[in-house]
């Protein structure tokens, strides 16, 4: 089986219409035996689906896609598993345990959407989310241009959560369409190449606060594999699309667990130093 992750320095990129690059793994026996990186040579998301087709792709691991993209991979032939983020390598793991978009796994009460936004590894992408397409427009003379980033962030106490700087490797994305968190990008906006930046980010420039809609209890009889699970573990559930979100465990007891649904970084002030390295 093969399977195709959209993939930027590592990383599960966001925007399958907009992937530069798959990360193609070659599997047997639910166990990775080869990869390749392959470029898109930027052709659209029906040009993609063909791509991955050709490649004898089965599954592919990505972010955000719209319907249009999920009807050109179905008729490829291709297994979904959008709305993931992170470590390309990771998600590719976790789908062979079962652990992304287990069959079976399903979550009717609309938590997952709204709550998959970003990743801190990913340098803060939006997840495709259907709260990111009501961000307020962004204004500035690098909206809609290509720019690569350094960046290190760190919490009120000093502790660094990311850096690209330890990647060795800029971020890269399109300043103004969505894909990285309100503040981050509106910093960028207007910034000069070799420019150093510091911001300050309350929570609503990030990842927003915490939503309690979004911490939920189920018997773990309704949930088939929830019975291993532990306190403080991350997995990912589906909800009535099918797209999968990640989740952490916070309780359980013999009959219920419940899971948050919330961004990591929700609720979080967040402070960048960030570096315009090029724009393009």
């Amino acid at each position: 089986m093969k399977i195709a992750v959209t993939y930027d320095n590592g990383n599960i990129f966001q925007h399958f219409g907009k992937t530069e690059n798959f990360k193609v793994y070659e599997t047997e026996d639910q166990k990775v035996v080869s990869s390749e990186v392959i470029s898109s040579d930027g052709k659209g998301h029906g040009a993609l689906a063909v791509l991955l087709e050709e490649q004898g792709v089965n599954v592919l691991i990505c972010g955000g896609l719209g319907g249009g993209a999920q009807t050109a991979l179905a008729e490829a032939g291709i297994e979904v598993c959008s709305g993931a983020s992170g470590d390309a390598d990771q998600a590719v793991e976790s789908y062979l345990k079962g652990e992304l978009a287990s069959a079976g796994v399903n979550c009717d009460h609309h938590h997952g959407e709204g709550h998959s936004c970003g990743s801190h590894e990913e340098g803060h992408s939006c997840g495709g989310c259907s709260s990111c397409g009501s961000q307020p427009t962004i204004t500035g003379k690098n909206v809609g241009k290509t720019c690569r980033t350094h960046y290190r962030g760190t919490f009120n106490d000093g502790t660094q959560f990311d850096s690209s700087y330890d990647r060795g490797e800029p971020l890269e994305f399109t300043c103004g369409a969505g894909q990285m968190i309100k503040g981050f990008d509106a910093a960028v906006a207007d910034m000069e190449v070799g420019e150093i930046v510091d911001v300050h980010l309350m929570p609503e420039e990030a990842y927003g606060m915490p939503n309690p809609d979004a911490v939920f209890t189920v018997e773990i009889a309704q949930l088939p594999g929830s019975e291993d699970l532990t306190v403080g573990q991350q997995v990912y559930l589906s909800n009535q699309y099918g797209q999968p979100f990640p989740v952490k465990v916070t309780a359980k007891d013999e009959t219920n667990i419940t899971l948050d649904a919330n961004h990591e970084m929700a609720g979080k002030e967040l402070n960048f130093r960030i570096e315009l390295v090029e724009v393009k």
